[in-house]
């Protein structure tokens, strides 16, 4: 292997066979580690707020991860086998170049979610702030309206994401303490939440005896079909990226059984505890509050409510450096290795993350499901679709890994991108643009067919398919 190409470094490189060591629990206990964060709270509660009935919200959610899963298994194949991470195995479907393309969709996506992470943990210092300082909630309104930014809030997300960029200063080894501290403290605080609701409710009788909102099927079905895409999506990041961690794996079985373990069972038990306490808040207060920081910001004690709330801020920040820095800041400097180092790349990582206005995405279950979720899931489709198809049907699941790192080698195809590769992504991109288009209300409801709008409702599947099958017939015609 030529360790002097610009396409090798020490963190690319494939893992020998000694040095993997992760077994079955090891990424049980990872997906265990990964679901059990506020936004899988808020995903359940959102369905909730949505209209539908706890068995529903589980059912959807349950369904989501097992769909997630098979690509997730496929793709997490080629790591296991070869030892190597998700940037070189792109390689092999979009080009020794062209694998930038992907890479930067994902790189954008953990932007979004670090702004949404970030948002969550500065807000749970305002809920904390504003019991011990009043006058915080009441400041001039110094933000547009059109923002929907009130100051304080504002405030404490600037010294949260001020806090996010200096643990990306310090270095990612800082936050391994914070990992443990988060694994422990999560929970023990997702128990604490669910006795409480069982306790104020008067058991579960009441909450799962709350009915659907939706009084006929096409209603139900008109929320179902998204809200599964959503469930998909959520994960449609780690379904592309999962080689960065199979990579480890000490053999096949042991990533596949240790993802079918961890994934769907930790995802649907914490979801139930968000589907639980959210139909609770219904019962007690009278209002769904589906914002389980805004819910601990209820309560009368100070002391309780600002332990909660800091402790949310730190678990916060572990999963946010883990999840959302450390991937895309690899990204942004594999483009230029000699300009943009791990730091810099956590730096524009964190710039990104302001300008989505993430208070927005998650200020209503309407826009984390159907702007956010499904949008991003519209994007990361056609790449799934695209890896697993070349790496099952045209490569038959053989790679020489030499040529993954040689820019003269077979993957360099034109100039280092395969457009086969290329059309087939921006063609599963189309077919969805025009619902993205109508959700964000950019343009009218009647500026297109109802029939393609509706199509953005499966986006993530649609994207997945027609890219896929585009990238087949062009890669057998082309051979």
């Amino acid at each position: 292997m030529n360790t002097n190409s610009a396409l090798y470094s020490e963190d690319l490189a494939p893992i020998s066979a000694e040095k993997r060591t992760w077994t079955t629990w090891n990424y049980a206990a990872l997906w265990i580690s990964m679901s059990l964060c506020i936004p899988t709270y808020m995903l359940s509660s959102s369905l909730i707020e949505g209209g539908m009935n706890w068995w529903q919200a589980i059912l959807t959610i349950f369904l989501g991860n097992t769909v997630v899963l098979i690509p997730m298994i496929l793709n997490g194949h080629a790591g296991a086998k070869y030892g190597i991470p998700f940037p070189v195995f792109a390689r092999a479907s979009f080009g020794t170049a062209g694998a930038n393309i992907p890479a930067m969709l994902r790189a954008i996506v953990a932007c979004g979610w670090f702004g949404i992470q970030t948002w969550i943990g500065g807000f749970a210092i305002f809920q904390m702030t504003r019991l011990w300082i009043p006058s915080i909630e009441t400041l001039p309104q110094i933000f547009p309206d059109s923002f929907g930014l009130q100051t304080g809030p504002a405030i404490c997300f600037i010294l949260f994401w001020l806090l996010n960029m200096y643990v990306v200063y310090l270095g990612v080894e800082s936050i391994r303490k914070l990992l443990v501290f988060k694994a422990i403290f999560l929970p023990v605080a997702a128990l604490a939440l669910l006795f409480w609701a069982l306790s104020a409710a008067h058991g579960l009788g009441p909450i799962l005896n709350t009915p659907s909102k939706f009084t006929n099927s096409t209603d139900f079905f008109h929320f179902f079909f998204p809200a599964l895409t959503g469930m998909v999506g959520f994960w449609a990041t780690l379904s592309l990226n999962i080689p960065d961690f199979t990579r480890y794996a000490t053999s096949q079985k042991a990533q596949i059984k240790g993802q079918i373990y961890g994934l769907p069972t930790s995802m649907t038990l914490f979801a139930f505890v968000g589907v639980v306490v959210t139909s609770a808040t219904t019962i007690v207060f009278g209002t769904m509050i589906w914002d389980p920081v805004v819910l601990a910001g209820k309560f009368d004690s100070k002391l309780l409510v600002s332990i909660a709330m800091i402790a949310v801020a730190i678990s916060t920040l572990a999963t946010n450096i883990a999840a959302n820095i450390v991937s895309p800041a690899n990204d942004f400097a594999n483009l230029s290795p000699s300009k943009i180092d791990f730091r810099k790349g956590g730096y524009i990582t964190g710039i990104i993350g302001i300008l989505i206005f993430p208070w927005k995405l998650i200020a209503d279950p309407t826009g984390y499901i159907f702007t956010w979720l499904v949008g991003y899931s519209s994007l990361l489709g056609p790449v799934g679709g695209i890896m697993i198809v070349d790496y099952y049907f045209i490569r038959k699941q053989t790679l020489v890994v030499d040529d993954l790192y040689n820019t003269k080698g077979i993957y360099s195809f034109l100039n280092g991108f395969n457009f086969c590769a290329i059309s087939a992504l921006i063609l599963g991109i189309l077919p969805n643009v025009p619902g993205f288009l109508m959700t964000i209300k950019v343009v009218d409801a009647n500026a297109f067919p109802q029939w393609l709008t509706g199509l953005y409702s499966y986006a993530w599947f649609v994207g997945f398919s027609i890219s896929g099958f585009i990238y087949w017939i062009a890669m057998k015609n082309k051979g």
